[in-house]
């Protein structure tokens, strides 16, 4: 199962859906995430953290940054999920995503650039794709 950011995210925040994701997440036999579905969860916990304590104007402080990236490399190792390098297929394959289901296409996934390389890593590993949200029940790896 490749793990989006967005699954990340939410199970590391304790969101409402945590435990259902959680349960998927024990549930694989093995996990994968990417440099970008990672990265994507550092700086997306850190801003969250950061607008919590300190609003929305402040910018975010490089050590939180810091720190949510030991948080969130922590839970992946703990999860013994892989990292997958980003090679010339997947970049094609992204490509493709953003295309068919971009949302500069009008597609209504309305995939971004980090939704466009957590679709191709599914696809290019021939496993699920655990995430939260809307936008990739429009695709066909629903």
């Amino acid at each position: 199962m490749f793990l989006d950011a967005s699954a990340i995210i939410a199970i590391i925040s304790e969101e409402a859906d945590a435990h259902r994701l959680l349960k998927r997440v024990e549930a694989a036999e093995k996990l994968y995430f990417s440099p970008s579905s990672s990265f994507e969860a550092i700086v997306g916990i850190a801003r969250r953290k950061s607008v919590a304590e300190n609003g929305d104007q402040i910018p975010t402080p490089p050590a939180l940054i810091e720190e949510c990236q030991t948080i969130v490399l922590g839970f992946l190792a703990e999860l013994k999920a892989v990292e997958i390098p980003l090679d010339t297929k997947i970049r094609e394959l992204a490509v493709k995503a953003a295309r068919e289901y971009g949302r500069y296409v009008g597609h209504p996934a309305k995939l971004n650039f980090g939704d466009c390389f957590s679709y191709a890593c599914a696809k290019a590993y021939r496993v699920p794709l655990l995430y939260k949200g809307n936008d990739f029940v429009q695709t066909d790896l629903a």
